[in-house]
């Protein structure tokens, strides 16, 4: 068992919370990301002497969420929000591919400290930055995708934001944009 683990649970009053757990190489620690969806989590770091009790660390980490009642949430009941970026030209330039760096990096750390989902791609084409993201919950990945935008200084005003079911991905709504009365095209 290797990657990672992600696993969530609502309680009593719906609130959504997450587990996740993955081994570090670079550090040799176990580590345990767990909180609130959409707030910033607590990460708990174990020391891992011997790389093969990774494994055990893993399926012991799995049948805990099992236990308490958390469970992943499969690609089917998630969702599809992408941020989109207007460019200047068709294809991009280096300056754009620069700049997908960056957007990249920062919404995946964004979304992934807050058990927000994942970057699963982006695309340049069409005069257009797609940053396609993998959310179980569209309302608080939309708004932390603006405050992300913001505080990394990646231009507010070329951002628009649309969502649409995993299972329907032709059935995007827009969810932000700069300007009003605009549709969203891919």
């Amino acid at each position: 068992m290797s990657g990672i683990i992600r696993a969530y649970k609502r309680d009593d009053e719906g609130v959504l919370h997450f587990r996740e757990a993955w081994y570090d190489e670079d550090d040799q620690q176990f580590v345990i990301n767990h909180g609130v969806v959409g707030h910033q989590s607590k990460t708990d770091e174990t020391d891992v002497d011997d790389d093969s009790s990774v494994d055990g660390l893993m399926t012991a980490f799995a049948a805990q969420c099992e236990e308490d009642g958390f469970a992943e949430i499969p690609e089917s009941e998630q969702f599809w929000v992408v941020a989109q970026f207007a460019l200047k030209t068709k294809d991009g330039t280096e300056r754009d591919r620069h700049f997908e760096r960056k957007a990249k990096a920062a919404l995946t750390g964004e979304l992934a400290w807050r058990g927000l989902g994942i970057v699963d791609r982006t695309e340049i084409g069409n005069s257009r930055l797609n940053v396609f993201c993998l959310c179980p919950d569209v309302n608080k990945a939309v708004n932390a995708i603006k405050i992300c935008v913001r505080n990394e200084d990646l231009d507010f005003t070329k951002l628009s934001i649309a969502a649409a079911p995993h299972s329907d991905p032709t059935a995007f709504r827009l969810k932000h944009s700069p300007k009003q009365g605009v549709g969203f095209t891919l």
